[in-house]
């Protein structure tokens, strides 16, 4: 994919959002597109996440798809990478599935927007 100025601009707005996920607690790639207005664009903020592996501060194990499906599990050096990181966190996975992902989930449009 090629990156253009107007990409890079999302991809950091995306990491804003990401470093604001809290500790135990996870968004989804829709949930991050729709806070940023681009409801549409869960797919990019699924590149953004791929990319993320270049700047070390952005939890991207946090995020995953809107059923709690580790989906970028393969981007973190190894198959079993990502769920480790969640369960230092205590949030347990299940056949790379959040357990409990209602509990666990965290909804920008509504914590940011109180911000």
């Amino acid at each position: 994919m090629k990156y253009s100025l107007e990409t890079e601009n999302f991809f950091e707005r995306v990491y804003h959002v990401v470093r604001q996920i809290p500790y135990g607690r996870v968004t989804s790639y829709g949930a991050i597109a729709n806070y940023l207005g681009a409801a549409r664009s869960s797919r990019m903020v699924g590149w953004a996440m791929n990319a993320a592996h270049t700047q070390p501060d952005i939890p991207a194990h946090r995020v995953v798809n809107r059923n709690g499906v580790l989906t970028g599990k393969m981007h973190f050096g190894s198959s079993i990478a990502m769920e480790q990181m969640l369960a230092e966190e205590d949030i347990a996975v299940d056949n790379d599935k959040i357990v409990d992902f209602k509990l666990h989930f965290w909804d920008p449009s509504t914590a940011l927007s109180k911000a």
